[in-house]
Protein backbone atom coordinates (compact mmCIF):
# COMPACT_ATOMS: atom_id res chain seq x y z
CA UNK A 1 0.00 0.00 0.00
CA UNK A 2 1.33 3.65 -0.64
CA UNK A 3 2.79 5.13 1.69
CA UNK A 4 0.98 8.97 2.13
CA UNK A 5 4.40 10.67 3.19
CA UNK A 6 6.26 9.41 0.84
CA UNK A 7 4.02 10.52 -1.76
CA UNK A 8 3.59 14.14 -0.88
CA UNK A 9 7.73 14.32 -0.82
CA UNK A 10 7.93 12.57 -4.23
CA UNK A 11 5.43 15.01 -5.67
CA UNK A 12 6.71 17.94 -4.37
CA UNK A 13 10.33 16.89 -5.75
CA UNK A 14 12.95 18.37 -3.44
CA UNK A 15 15.94 19.47 -5.07
CA UNK A 16 19.43 20.91 -2.98
CA UNK A 17 20.61 24.41 -3.81
CA UNK A 18 22.67 25.54 -1.10
CA UNK A 19 24.15 24.66 2.96
CA UNK A 20 26.93 26.31 4.81
CA UNK A 21 28.82 26.41 7.94
CA UNK A 22 27.37 28.65 10.72
CA UNK A 23 29.41 29.83 13.97
CA UNK A 24 28.51 32.03 16.59
CA UNK A 25 30.36 33.65 19.67
CA UNK A 26 29.93 36.22 22.41
CA UNK A 27 26.69 38.00 22.31
CA UNK A 28 24.32 38.16 18.84
CA UNK A 29 21.31 37.79 16.90
CA UNK A 30 20.09 37.72 13.39
CA UNK A 31 16.78 38.42 12.05
CA UNK A 32 15.89 36.87 8.77
CA UNK A 33 13.45 37.88 6.83
CA UNK A 34 10.07 35.24 5.59
CA UNK A 35 12.01 33.29 2.39
CA UNK A 36 9.43 30.34 1.44
CA UNK A 37 11.43 28.01 0.49
CA UNK A 38 12.61 24.88 3.00
CA UNK A 39 15.08 25.73 5.01
CA UNK A 40 16.79 23.23 7.58
CA UNK A 41 19.87 23.68 10.15
CA UNK A 42 21.89 21.02 12.38
CA UNK A 43 23.52 21.74 15.55
CA UNK A 44 26.48 20.28 15.43
CA UNK A 45 28.60 22.53 18.91
CA UNK A 46 27.08 24.33 21.65
CA UNK A 47 23.42 26.16 22.12
CA UNK A 48 21.25 28.75 20.35
CA UNK A 49 18.02 30.47 20.65
CA UNK A 50 15.05 30.44 17.68
CA UNK A 51 12.26 31.91 17.16
CA UNK A 52 10.20 31.39 14.40
CA UNK A 53 7.12 33.79 13.94
CA UNK A 54 4.33 31.84 14.96
CA UNK A 55 6.09 29.35 16.77
CA UNK A 56 6.82 29.08 20.69
CA UNK A 57 10.70 30.01 21.11
CA UNK A 58 13.11 27.12 21.11
CA UNK A 59 16.70 26.61 22.69
CA UNK A 60 18.45 24.66 20.10
CA UNK A 61 21.25 22.23 21.30
CA UNK A 62 23.88 19.73 20.28
CA UNK A 63 22.40 17.49 17.90
CA UNK A 64 19.19 19.03 17.31
CA UNK A 65 17.35 19.29 13.54
CA UNK A 66 15.00 21.97 12.57
CA UNK A 67 13.63 22.01 9.22
CA UNK A 68 11.18 25.01 8.02
CA UNK A 69 9.13 23.58 4.89
CA UNK A 70 8.37 27.32 3.85
CA UNK A 71 10.57 29.44 5.93
CA UNK A 72 8.84 32.68 7.43
CA UNK A 73 11.02 34.95 9.19
CA UNK A 74 12.63 33.96 12.36
CA UNK A 75 15.43 35.31 15.14
CA UNK A 76 18.31 32.82 15.79
CA UNK A 77 20.75 34.47 18.48
CA UNK A 78 23.10 34.00 21.35
CA UNK A 79 21.62 32.94 24.97
CA UNK A 80 22.04 36.34 26.11
CA UNK A 81 19.89 38.81 24.58
CA UNK A 82 20.90 40.94 21.39
CA UNK A 83 20.14 43.26 19.03
CA UNK A 84 19.25 41.24 15.97
CA UNK A 85 20.73 42.80 12.58
CA UNK A 86 18.61 41.76 9.82
CA UNK A 87 19.23 39.64 6.73
CA UNK A 88 16.75 39.15 3.83
CA UNK A 89 18.28 35.90 2.29
CA UNK A 90 16.52 37.13 -0.99
CA UNK A 91 18.76 39.95 -1.87
CA UNK A 92 22.16 39.12 -0.35
CA UNK A 93 24.58 36.43 -2.07
CA UNK A 94 24.91 33.45 -0.80
CA UNK A 95 28.67 33.06 1.55
CA UNK A 96 30.98 31.17 0.05
CA UNK A 97 32.67 30.80 3.46
CA UNK A 98 31.39 29.74 6.73
CA UNK A 99 29.20 32.49 8.47
CA UNK A 100 30.26 34.31 11.67
CA UNK A 101 27.98 36.03 13.96
CA UNK A 102 29.09 37.96 17.11
CA UNK A 103 32.70 37.72 18.47
CA UNK A 104 34.83 37.49 15.12
CA UNK A 105 37.81 35.68 16.94
CA UNK A 106 38.53 32.98 19.66
CA UNK A 107 36.50 29.36 19.53
CA UNK A 108 32.34 29.28 18.39
CA UNK A 109 29.62 29.46 21.06
CA UNK A 110 27.52 27.43 18.46
CA UNK A 111 28.62 26.10 15.47
CA UNK A 112 25.65 24.96 13.07
CA UNK A 113 25.23 23.14 9.62
CA UNK A 114 22.36 25.44 7.82
CA UNK A 115 20.88 25.58 4.05
CA UNK A 116 17.57 25.77 2.29
CA UNK A 117 16.44 23.40 -1.06
CA UNK A 118 13.27 23.94 -3.56
CA UNK A 119 10.60 22.22 -4.31
CA UNK A 120 10.36 21.59 -8.08
CA UNK A 121 6.85 21.11 -7.93
CA UNK A 122 4.18 23.67 -9.33
CA UNK A 123 1.52 22.57 -6.87
CA UNK A 124 4.16 22.50 -3.71
CA UNK A 125 2.35 25.26 -1.65
CA UNK A 126 -0.86 22.66 -1.14
CA UNK A 127 1.56 20.00 -0.31
CA UNK A 128 3.35 22.20 1.89
CA UNK A 129 0.30 23.32 3.70
CA UNK A 130 -0.23 19.17 5.11
CA UNK A 131 2.95 19.72 6.82
CA UNK A 132 3.80 21.57 10.18
CA UNK A 133 5.16 25.08 10.05
CA UNK A 134 8.50 23.84 11.69
CA UNK A 135 9.76 20.80 13.11
CA UNK A 136 12.20 20.43 15.50
CA UNK A 137 13.60 16.99 16.32
CA UNK A 138 16.11 16.14 19.37
CA UNK A 139 19.10 13.92 19.64
CA UNK A 140 18.56 12.24 16.19
CA UNK A 141 21.92 10.44 14.90
CA UNK A 142 20.39 9.44 11.53
CA UNK A 143 19.59 13.09 10.38
CA UNK A 144 22.75 14.62 11.70
CA UNK A 145 24.20 12.38 9.84
CA UNK A 146 22.67 13.40 6.99
CA UNK A 147 22.83 16.70 7.07
CA UNK A 148 26.56 16.31 6.95
CA UNK A 149 26.44 14.33 4.17
CA UNK A 150 24.00 16.62 2.31
CA UNK A 151 27.03 19.30 3.47
CA UNK A 152 30.02 17.35 2.15
CA UNK A 153 28.00 16.71 -1.08
CA UNK A 154 26.80 20.18 -1.68
CA UNK A 155 30.66 21.58 -1.03
CA UNK A 156 31.69 19.19 -3.79
CA UNK A 157 32.15 18.75 -7.64
CA UNK A 158 31.55 15.45 -7.72
CA UNK A 159 30.22 13.33 -10.95
CA UNK A 160 26.26 12.72 -10.22
CA UNK A 161 26.10 15.46 -7.07
CA UNK A 162 22.58 16.91 -8.69
CA UNK A 163 21.30 13.58 -8.25
CA UNK A 164 22.89 12.42 -5.12
CA UNK A 165 22.27 15.62 -3.58
CA UNK A 166 18.34 15.72 -4.38
CA UNK A 167 18.37 11.87 -2.85
CA UNK A 168 19.57 12.66 0.09
CA UNK A 169 17.09 15.49 0.64
CA UNK A 170 14.42 13.26 0.00
CA UNK A 171 15.56 10.80 2.61
CA UNK A 172 16.93 13.99 5.49
CA UNK A 173 12.61 15.41 4.50
CA UNK A 174 11.12 11.90 5.21
CA UNK A 175 13.41 10.92 7.88
CA UNK A 176 12.55 14.22 9.79
CA UNK A 177 9.06 14.44 8.89
CA UNK A 178 8.54 10.87 10.14
CA UNK A 179 10.34 11.58 13.61
CA UNK A 180 7.69 14.25 14.02
CA UNK A 181 4.58 12.16 13.57
CA UNK A 182 2.25 11.14 16.48
CA UNK A 183 -0.40 13.35 18.60
CA UNK A 184 1.98 16.03 19.53
CA UNK A 185 1.96 17.21 15.93
CA UNK A 186 -0.26 19.93 14.99
CA UNK A 187 -3.17 18.98 13.01
CA UNK A 188 -2.73 17.87 9.26
CA UNK A 189 -0.17 14.66 7.51
CA UNK A 190 2.27 13.71 10.47
CA UNK A 191 -0.74 13.78 13.13
CA UNK A 192 -3.37 12.01 10.84
CA UNK A 193 -0.54 8.94 9.97
CA UNK A 194 0.15 8.99 14.06
CA UNK A 195 -3.27 7.91 14.43
CA UNK A 196 -3.56 4.39 13.56
CA UNK A 197 -7.32 4.54 12.66
CA UNK A 198 -7.10 7.83 10.17
CA UNK A 199 -3.66 6.31 8.81
CA UNK A 200 -5.00 3.91 7.68
CA UNK A 201 -7.63 5.69 5.72
CA UNK A 202 -4.92 8.06 4.40
CA UNK A 203 -3.12 5.03 3.12
CA UNK A 204 -6.61 3.91 0.89
CA UNK A 205 -6.76 7.71 -0.36
CA UNK A 206 -3.32 7.50 -1.26
CA UNK A 207 -3.05 4.06 -3.12
CA UNK A 208 -6.87 4.08 -4.45
CA UNK A 209 -7.56 7.95 -5.65
CA UNK A 210 -9.16 6.01 -8.49
CA UNK A 211 -11.89 4.57 -6.73
CA UNK A 212 -14.90 6.51 -5.61
CA UNK A 213 -14.30 6.41 -1.99
CA UNK A 214 -17.55 7.99 0.39
CA UNK A 215 -16.68 9.15 3.96
CA UNK A 216 -18.93 6.08 5.02
CA UNK A 217 -16.66 3.67 3.05
CA UNK A 218 -13.42 5.03 4.66
CA UNK A 219 -15.23 4.64 8.25
CA UNK A 220 -15.31 1.39 7.80
CA UNK A 221 -12.00 0.81 6.67
CA UNK A 222 -11.13 2.46 9.99
CA UNK A 223 -13.23 0.50 11.92
CA UNK A 224 -15.38 3.60 12.96
CA UNK A 225 -18.72 4.92 12.82
CA UNK A 226 -19.27 7.48 10.37
CA UNK A 227 -19.94 10.76 12.78
CA UNK A 228 -16.83 9.00 14.73
CA UNK A 229 -14.46 9.08 11.93
CA UNK A 230 -15.41 11.96 10.67
CA UNK A 231 -14.70 13.85 13.95
CA UNK A 232 -11.13 12.09 14.04
CA UNK A 233 -9.88 12.78 10.89
CA UNK A 234 -10.90 16.72 11.27
CA UNK A 235 -8.94 17.23 14.48
CA UNK A 236 -6.14 15.02 13.26
CA UNK A 237 -5.74 16.18 9.72
CA UNK A 238 -7.28 19.54 10.08
CA UNK A 239 -9.54 19.42 6.85
CA UNK A 240 -12.72 17.38 6.13
CA UNK A 241 -11.89 13.60 4.37
CA UNK A 242 -13.08 14.21 1.51
CA UNK A 243 -11.66 17.89 1.48
CA UNK A 244 -7.99 16.15 1.79
CA UNK A 245 -9.13 13.57 -0.65
CA UNK A 246 -10.17 15.93 -3.14
CA UNK A 247 -6.42 17.94 -2.97
CA UNK A 248 -5.04 14.62 -3.04
CA UNK A 249 -7.02 13.94 -6.32
CA UNK A 250 -5.99 17.40 -8.13
CA UNK A 251 -2.21 17.44 -6.57
CA UNK A 252 -2.24 14.00 -8.77
CA UNK A 253 -3.84 15.09 -11.71
CA UNK A 254 -1.66 18.69 -11.86
CA UNK A 255 1.35 16.39 -12.08
CA UNK A 256 -0.55 13.94 -14.65
CA UNK A 257 -1.35 17.25 -16.95
CA UNK A 258 2.36 18.23 -17.05
CA UNK A 259 3.08 14.91 -18.63
CA UNK A 260 2.13 15.39 -22.03
CA UNK A 261 1.68 11.74 -23.24
CA UNK A 262 -1.09 11.11 -20.95
CA UNK A 263 -5.13 11.97 -21.87
CA UNK A 264 -7.19 13.96 -20.48
CA UNK A 265 -10.03 10.99 -20.34
CA UNK A 266 -7.25 8.90 -18.46
CA UNK A 267 -6.39 11.70 -16.09
CA UNK A 268 -9.52 11.61 -15.42
CA UNK A 269 -9.80 8.13 -14.75
CA UNK A 270 -6.56 7.42 -12.65
CA UNK A 271 -8.25 10.44 -10.08
CA UNK A 272 -11.42 9.15 -9.53
CA UNK A 273 -13.96 11.04 -12.40
CA UNK A 274 -15.96 8.70 -14.88
CA UNK A 275 -15.82 11.11 -17.44
CA UNK A 276 -13.07 14.03 -19.02
CA UNK A 277 -16.12 16.39 -19.11
CA UNK A 278 -16.84 15.76 -14.89
CA UNK A 279 -13.36 15.96 -14.21
CA UNK A 280 -12.77 19.58 -16.09
CA UNK A 281 -15.44 21.06 -14.18
CA UNK A 282 -14.01 20.19 -10.79
CA UNK A 283 -10.84 20.79 -11.82
CA UNK A 284 -11.57 24.18 -13.20
CA UNK A 285 -13.54 25.12 -9.92
CA UNK A 286 -10.77 24.02 -7.64
CA UNK A 287 -7.15 25.34 -9.71
CA UNK A 288 -8.82 28.63 -11.65
CA UNK A 289 -8.62 27.22 -14.79
CA UNK A 290 -9.58 24.23 -17.18
CA UNK A 291 -7.09 21.34 -17.30
CA UNK A 292 -6.57 21.78 -21.33
CA UNK A 293 -5.16 25.26 -20.21
CA UNK A 294 -2.92 24.04 -17.32
CA UNK A 295 -1.60 21.48 -19.23
CA UNK A 296 -0.39 23.59 -22.00
CA UNK A 297 1.72 25.50 -19.72
CA UNK A 298 -0.43 28.51 -18.23
CA UNK A 299 -0.09 27.32 -14.71
CA UNK A 300 -0.06 31.14 -12.85
CA UNK A 301 -2.45 31.40 -9.76
CA UNK A 302 -2.67 28.38 -7.34
CA UNK A 303 -4.85 26.26 -6.24
CA UNK A 304 -6.53 26.07 -2.89
CA UNK A 305 -4.79 25.49 0.31
CA UNK A 306 -6.00 21.72 2.00
CA UNK A 307 -5.60 23.83 5.45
Amino acid sequence: MVDPLSSVIELLRPRAVFSKGISGAGRWGVRYSAFGQPGFCAVLEGRCRLVVDGESPVLLEEGDFVLLPATPAFTMSSLEPAVPRHIDPRLEPAPEQEVRHGRPDGPPDVRLLGGYFVFDSPDADLLVSLLPAMVHVRGHRRLTVLVHLVGEEAGAQNVGRDLVLARLVEVLLIEALRAMQGKDASPGLLRGLGDARIAGALRRMHSGPEQSWTVAELAREAGMSRSAFFDRFMRAVGVRPMEYLLAWRMALAKDLLRDRDVALDEVARRVGYGSASTFSIAFSRHVGKPPGRYARGDRTGAGRHVA
